[in-house]
Formats: structure tokens, sequence, C-alpha cells
């Protein structure tokens, strides 16, 4: 009555539960962080050279992780997207994908990976009920990306994503955050390869948000901007979807010859009024926005006996309560500059953006 197919069984999934916030915006997506590490140092998210990472043995086990992604379940969330840090650092996470795909409220479960250590795992992942995985992939140049993410794994990124188009992933998305002066050259042929594998790309604003510490507006390359060079290099786009995009942060295009491609307006046109996210650090703190100064410690009463019903209670508390539309405030401010300075990343590792899973 109401439930729909589950693609991993023959069992029907529940109707959907609504909890609205302040806003009326209803608690339908989680972005679960299994870990603060990561193998990469993007100027995006990690440009420092050193960092206060979570205790290890405050970082929830699997099962921990699990039974809160019930929990944020019994109260509407039907996707769950893995994160980190790099999630794949984590070892065994396809364990963690067939713990989570067993509760069938849960519809879609979705991976975001810098790709490095992604051609091991891909097959197994979907075999384990992953459905979807996105990709950064910020410069097909590898000399670009050893300045960008101190990495000279750029050889290893591109065998990632071969690996998840052939792993048979419902969608392999590839994210690029755009850079004024870096990247930017780069997008008719990044939308060429992605063409080329199948991949739909997706193009991002350059953030001001956790460890971005050398953020500055005239980094960022608007949305408009990069619509208008798309199509100057590839030819006119219509858009999919408009009007009808919900939730879902990228408006969506597409060219002649069929090939789609996402923009994320994040710092012109956020999407703030229709965002239903929750985000779960890998130590079990619940932020109701990515640009929140704190959040909800759900690892304390977890770890002290609360079940799921309980964890649900102070979640939905948290949620009814929540007025956050941090980018659009953001985008209202004269001086803008980068939402954190140093000193306050270093005296709270939980405002940096690999904690917060962005």
């Amino acid at each position: 009555m109401g439930g729909r197919p589950n693609p991993h069984g023959d069992r029907m999934t529940p109707p959907a539960v609504t909890l609205p916030d302040r806003l009326g915006r209803p608690l339908r997506s989680l972005r679960l962080s299994v870990t603060d590490r990561c193998n990469l140092r993007c100027r995006y998210c990690m440009p420092e050279a050193d960092y206060t990472w979570l205790p290890r043995e405050s970082i929830l086990t699997f099962e921990e992780l699990a039974l809160l992604a019930r929990a944020f379940a019994s109260l509407g969330v039907s996707d769950v997207r893995l994160t980190g840090g790099e999630p794949l650092l984590r070892r065994e996470l396809e364990t963690l994908v067939r713990l989570l795909r067993a509760d069938l409220r849960l519809r879609d479960l979705a991976l975001t990976t810098n790709g490095t250590l992604l051609a091991e795992h891909a097959a197994s992942l979907r075999d384990a009920g992953l459905d979807r995985v996105t990709i950064s992939l910020d410069t097909l140049r590898s000399e670009r990306l050893a300045t960008l993410s101190h990495t000279t794994h750029h050889t290893d990124i591109l065998d990632g994503i071969h690996a998840a188009t052939r792993a048979g992933f419902k969608t392999v998305k590839l994210n690029t955050v755009v850079i004024r002066g870096f990247n930017d050259d780069e997008l008719a042929d990044l939308v060429a390869f992605a063409r080329g594998i199948r991949a739909e790309p997706r193009f991002i604003e350059y953030m001001d948000v956790g460890g971005a510490t050398r953020w500055t507006r005239e980094q960022v390359v608007p949305a408009a901007e990069i619509l208008e060079r798309i199509t100057q290099a590839c030819g006119p786009a219509h858009p999919l979807d408009r009007g009808q995009r919900g939730s879902a942060p990228a408006d969506r295009f597409c060219l002649a010859d069929g090939t789609t491609f996402g923009i994320i307006a994040s710092v012109t046109a956020p999407f703030c009024e229709t965002c239903d996210r929750a985000r779960l650090t890998a130590d079990g703190t619940l932020l109701l926005c990515l640009y929140a100064e704190s959040g909800v410690d759900l690892r304390e009463p977890l770890r002290r006996g609360a079940n799921e019903s309980e964890l649900a209670a102070i979640i939905a508390a948290a949620w009814r309560t929540r007025n956050d539309r941090g980018a659009l405030d953001r985008q209202g401010l004269m001086a803008r500059g980068a939402l954190y300075p140093l000193e306050r990343l270093r005296a709270d590792p939980h405002r940096e953006m690999h904690t917060r899973g962005g």
C-alpha cells in the first residue's frame, strides 16, 4: 500500500514519512561520512599542510552508522550518500553498503569519491548494492592535478572512472569544481570526455566553505558563464526538468547529440529553499547545513545504548528546529571571504569540509 518495488528483492518499501523543518523542507537525504581522512589535498577543501583529525576511537563502527541510518530512515530519509574525507580509505566499505542495503526504506545508495582507489572496489561495491557513484575530476591534465591536489595519481583516477562505467552502476557522474584561471578552460574537454564514457559531468561553482581558506569571489565562475562557455564550444543546450528539480542541486542540460551535463550554482543561486539534506560526520555529529557553526552529538546517546526510536527522536527534534539557509545568507554578504579563518578551523575539526562530507 503506497510502497514501491525494491530492486534488490521482492519486498515492498513502506510509505515515506514526512518530517518538515521550520521552512517546510522535509528530511529526505543523508550524507553519511565514514572517515575524515583523505589522500588528496585539494585547494578547495584541504589546502593547508597540517590538520587536526578526529580521534580514531570516536569514529563510528559500520554497525553504529547503520543503526543511525535506520533512525534517519524511520523519519523519511530514502537516499544515503557515503562520503568522507575519501570514503574508500575506510577498509571493507562494502560491508557498510550491505548493511544499508538491507533496509528497504533506503531506496538509493550512492558514493562520492576522488576515484584514486575506486578501480579495485567498483565491482564489489556494485555487487554489495551500491546504486550510483560520483567521482571528482577537476582536470584532465595530470600536471594540473599535481598543483591542485598534490598528487601524481591522475592515472589512478581515470582507471577508477573507467572501472565504475564497467561495473554497471545506475549512474556515474563526474564532479568538477570550476576555478577561474585554473581549470575553466577545460569545460568543453570535460564534457567530451564524459560523453565518451557515457558519464554525466557536473560543474560546481567554487564554494567558500570549510577548508576553502583561500577562497575569493574572483575565483568563482558563475553558472551562467559556465553554461555560456559550454554552449559556445559544444552547441545549444536545452534545460532538462526545469521547474521540476525539487531538492536536487544541479540544473541539468542536454546538447543536440543527447549529451547531458549539470551545473550546480552553489554560490550565485544556492538551493537552500529546497534542501532536504542532513549530514552526519564520521564521529556521529549531526549537521543541519554545510555552513552550520555546530551540530548535534549523536555518538554519546548511541554509545550509551539508545535504540533506533530514541535516536530518531533526537534527530527529529533537531530537524524540526532547522531554519538554516547558509549559502543564501552568505550570498548577501558585502565583504565575503572564506567561511572560517585557519585558527578557527583548527580549533574544531568539525568545521572542515573533509569532516562534513562536502
